[in-house]
């Protein structure tokens, strides 16, 4: 699958080595061009390209701050009917105060800016470093919630979380799944792992 990044932080590298390492095509993209990403993206076997680039794959994730979504989602431009994977949070350094959201869930918020977009809210819920240790702690495997308006989206990042090893668990639309799995403040933001009994 061909898959883009709107987006080259820390979290895109982390997610994009891992899809790029069970046989993705991974594009990163960022705000300053990609010959910005020269230095990250061969140890990472991924390519550098343009958000528009990014923007034209299979899956797109949506990795940037709060308050860069704006920018980039203009910057990637028509979203059209893609399937959109939001890895946000309404908050960033260095307050990490949580962003007036008007009662919505970011998800929402996110879906409203990206317009025609089939947005699921995933892989937003664990750090960069917990992502690079892999899908497993202490022998259990690592959840990762997604929450969509769109069954065929439900799919998709079920798919591609079960295929790096984690737990998909759906918890539903954006309105009352994403409130769940939402950081900080989400039911479920701080569970990232299954415990395991003796018979498991």
């Amino acid at each position: 699958m061909k898959i883009g990044f709107v987006g080259a932080g820390a979290i895109a590298q982390a997610i994009g080595a891992q899809l790029a390492a069970v046989g993705h095509h991974v594009v990163l993209s960022n705000s300053r061009g990609p010959d910005t990403l020269a230095g990250i993206v061969g140890p990472l076997k991924v390519t550098a390209g343009t958000a528009r680039e990014a923007a034209d794959q299979d899956v797109v994730f949506l990795a940037v701050n709060w308050s860069r979504i704006p920018a980039a989602l203009s910057a990637a431009g028509d979203l059209s009917g893609r399937v959109l994977i939001d890895t946000t949070n309404p908050l960033e350094a260095p307050d990490f105060v949580k962003a007036d959201l008007g009662g919505r869930t970011s998800s929402e918020v996110v879906s409203e800016q990206a317009l025609g977009a089939h947005v699921v809210k995933a892989f937003n819920h664990m750090t960069p470093a917990s992502y690079r240790s892999g899908p497993r702690r202490n022998g259990a495997p690592k959840l990762l919630f997604h929450s969509s308006d769109h069954n065929d989206t439900h799919l998709t990042a079920a798919a591609l979380i079960s295929e790096l090893g984690y737990v998909p668990i759906e918890l539903g639309p954006l309105a009352s799944g994403g409130f769940l799995h939402e950081f900080p403040g989400g039911t479920f933001a701080s569970r990232t792992f299954v415990e395991l009994t003796p018979n498991q």
